[in-house]
């Protein structure tokens, strides 16, 4: 053995011998002991915030002290003692007499840590959800509502506790949702157990009533005055544990007593079927929903559901139907916009994104932030959109969809490698979660960033994973077969390319959309060739159409392939759609590239009026025509 490793071997030893390791060991389990105290105590002691950051502090700098002084020293029944040398020891030869070994205090210590540290990780480690039983097996929350106690000490409202007693039930029963224990089993069962005066029917009473009628959540409340107001007090409780899941409080006057049940039969019908709903919503749609009605947020979770199959023409009109129930829920507003953008109707998402910026100051600022990223979207630029999109990670750094519209604007800008940390913390949030994204877009689009960057080993692995999650899915194929043409490995690209052709046909597309999409897939591998035959062979199909004219002009003069002819051909497609601003841009950058800049330029700020939403590479076209102006006026 050579010389250094006896060292290490000797000072490990020496570690063990003078304690070092168990001293750390019951540093740590104190210091995390003391920090989950620290942490309950700050709001009932109303200590400052940074409290539990100086005891983080001040625990960090006695760390090191404390191995310090258990080598120096030894704790002994004569007291405290400098720790010998190992030389030391062994001059002593004093003869082990063997001994058996006793439980030390050390020991007693050591073991009632470990039990406190079990109990503090438990919740943390089980994270256990309140709403984990609400729902029976019939799919139905079961409740049973309590008569209420009369706290007024006016004995002529004694009636009151049983009339507020039936009207929530009868109210409560109205809802599909709910399955309600009716007043006659539950006065049976307190007056089994002689609980005739309402006033002593405590939690723990209420429980075993409940329980007996299998009910899952039941109502306890009672009544006060102050004056000529009455207030309602109510808790929805767990039948099982007695936790309490909600309080509720109304106030008003005897006179509209009935209107004040009404109140809180639906504030405690919507808060139980929302959390129902919730429990059955994957992490990141729980992340937006401001909405207390329990049926916007149905038709809010249907639309989702459509949007990320894409189908829009569903997802429109569920989305459509959550907002006329609630008008003010921001997150459908957005994904009514997203909806109306994907079906090609821009000026219709526009209007809506328009009408929540004008509502934002009524907002709760959470929801203010995303309606002032919603307008940004439709009128601003993508550095408006990514300011919004931080300022609300600042709320909550787990809402991976701001992730990946953050890498979306950068993928729009080109800025591709600030694009790939934003996608994968996404990915990293969802795989967290343990359940997969809501869409493989959140593949491609990493795939695209990885592909600009040159890491074609990460875009392939990244598609090997999702394809487990998405088999089939066109849009991967799609990016599978741009990488395998890249990579020049033409047998598994043509597999791909037949796949996606067969799915593409089973989706109903037309042969010349077929063909437009395989002419971008080698455009985008760079067989250039290849793409302008299957550019040509699209208009070929549907010569009328002005898309499949201005996809091939835009081609001709981007590629600088035939710019003459590319010219031609988006004069055409502008006699069909005189007004289409991407028409125009294409027109005025082959413009540009034949050295016309004051046309380019006049055509390209015509553009710039009529888009419906920011476009970067028109941006690009128009500055670079601005430049090319101002350098031909300087010379």
């Amino acid at each position: 053995m050579s010389e250094d490793a006896s060292k290490v071997i000797k000072f490990w030893q020496e570690l063990k011998r003078r304690k070092v390791f168990k001293v750390a060991a019951l540093y740590a389990g104190t210091a995390f002991i003391i920090l989950e105290a620290v942490n309950n105590l700050v709001g009932p002691l109303h200590l400052p915030d940074w409290t539990p950051t100086l005891v983080i502090v001040l625990l960090g700098i006695g760390f090191p002290f404390s191995l310090i002084f258990s080598w120096i020293f030894d704790i002994t029944p004569q007291g405290l003692k400098k720790t010998e040398s190992i030389e030391a020891v062994r001059k002593k030869k004093v003869q082990a007499v063997p001994v058996k070994r006793g439980i030390k205090t050390s020991d007693i210590i050591i073991a009632l840590m470990a039990i406190v540290i079990l109990i503090l990780l438990y919740p943390k480690i089980v994270n256990r959800d309140k709403f984990r039983d609400i729902k029976d097996p019939d799919g139905r929350i079961s409740v049973a509502v309590m008569p209420f106690q009369n706290l007024t000490n006016d004995t002529t409202k004694n009636f009151w506790q049983e009339m507020i007693q039936d009207n929530l039930i009868t109210s409560l029963s109205n809802s599909a949702e709910l399955q309600v224990r009716q007043a006659e089993s539950i006065t049976t069962l307190l007056q089994n157990n002689d609980l005739t005066n309402y006033a002593s029917i405590t939690p723990s009473v209420a429980s075993r009533v409940s329980q007996k009628l299998d009910a899952s959540v039941f109502v306890h409340g009672n009544i006060n005055q102050i004056g000529s107001i009455i207030r309602l007090n109510a808790k929805l409780i767990d039948s099982e544990t007695e936790e309490v899941f909600k309080s509720f409080q109304i106030d008003g006057t005897a006179d509209n007593i009935l209107r004040m049940v009404d109140s809180l039969s639906r504030l405690a019908n919507n808060f139980m079927i929302l959390t129902s709903l919730k429990k059955e919503t994957s992490p990141d749609l729980k992340n937006f929903v401001s909405t207390s009605s329990p049926e916007a947020y149905r038709y809010y979770v249907y639309g989702r559901k459509a949007f990320y199959k894409r189908d829009y023409t569903s997802a429109l009109n569920w989305f459509s139907e959550t907002i006329a129930i609630d008008s003010n829920f921001t997150y459908a507003t957005v994904m009514i916009c997203m909806t109306y953008s994907s079906l090609g109707m821009t000026n219709q998402a526009r209007i809506h994104a328009l009408r929540s910026y004008n509502q934002r100051e009524k907002l709760p600022i959470q929801q203010k932030v995303i309606a002032n990223w919603l307008y940004a979207v439709y009128y601003e630029t993508y550095l408006e959109e990514n300011k919004y999109l931080l300022q609300y990670l600042e709320f909550d750094d787990m809402a991976p969809p701001l992730y990946y519209m953050l890498g979306l604007n950068y993928n729009g800008l080109y800025q591709y490698d600030r694009a790939i940390p934003e996608f994968e913390k996404a990915l990293e949030i969802y795989d967290n979660w343990d359940m997969k994204p809501p869409w493989v877009s959140n593949y491609t689009n990493l795939g695209l960033a990885y592909h600009k960057t040159g890491k074609y080993r990460k875009e392939k692995n990244l598609y090997k994973k999702a394809d487990q999650n998405f088999p089939d899915d066109p849009f991967l194929i799609y990016r599978q077969a741009i990488i395998s043409l890249t990579e020049g490995d033409s047998v598994t690209a043509n597999r791909y390319i037949k796949k996606y052709i067969s799915l593409r046909k089973e989706g109903l597309a037309s042969d010349a959309a077929i063909a437009t999409n395989l002419a971008f897939i080698y455009s985008e591998s760079d067989n250039l060739d290849k793409a302008e035959e299957y550019f040509r062979e699209a208009l070929s199909l549907e010569p009328e159409k002005s898309v499949r004219i201005s996809n091939l002009a835009l081609f001709l003069i981007e590629k600088d392939r035939n710019i003459n002819e590319g010219m031609v051909l988006i004069e055409k497609a502008l006699v069909l759609s005189p007004d289409n601003y991407l028409y125009l841009d294409t027109k005025g950058w082959g413009l540009y590239k034949q050295g016309k800049y004051k046309e380019a330029l006049e055509i390209l700020e015509k553009s710039w009026e009529l888009k419906p939403i920011y476009d970067h590479d028109l941006f690009l076209h128009l500055e670079a025509a601005r430049k090319a102006v101002a350098d031909n006026t300087r010379n």
